[in-house]
């Protein structure tokens, strides 16, 4: 059955395969600065988001918090578009996969920063890595449609 997936995918959906690990890394790291953040915050667990009226620093602990929070409620998207999308442009979805990589890497440091408005700087051409990745998987959709 392996033998037989291997076969139908494009040689070069190796490039999605292993932007796809690379983000998984990239949400590893996040996560640690999540977990550098609680200590440094003074922030313990379960605790998902810190309360301003008892922490002096709940903002700047949100904002990490929520730069990787918002990371993984992406992720299944770019996840299934980059899967799909990359059955037929391999190369196309790999290169816009990195770039996501990319904008979400300067999204989460940015949000990390403690202003909100600094994920947008450079973050916001992950949006465009997403929106170019729709496209792939469309395209796909309609091959599919057309045998």
């Amino acid at each position: 059955m392996a033998v037989a997936v291997v076969e139908f995918l494009p040689r070069e959906y190796g490039y999605v395969v292993l932007v796809l690990v690379l983000y998984c890394f990239l949400n590893f790291w996040m996560a640690a600065q999540v977990g550098k953040a609680r200590k440094k915050y003074k922030v313990s667990y379960p605790t998902l988001y810190a309360s301003e009226s008892e922490n002096k620093d709940a903002k700047l602990f949100n904002c990490v918090q929520r730069g990787h929070q918002n990371s993984l409620e992406m992720m299944p998207m770019f996840f299934i578009l980059m899967i799909l999308g990359g059955m037929r442009h391999p190369c196309v979805s790999a290169g816009f996969g990195l770039l996501y990589i990319v904008g979400r890497y300067f999204y989460f440091t940015g949000y990390a920063t403690g202003d909100p408005q600094n994920r947008l700087k450079i973050g916001k051409f992950g949006f465009l890595a997403l929106l170019a990745l729709m496209i792939c998987t469309i395209s796909f959709g309609i091959n599919l449609l057309q045998g």
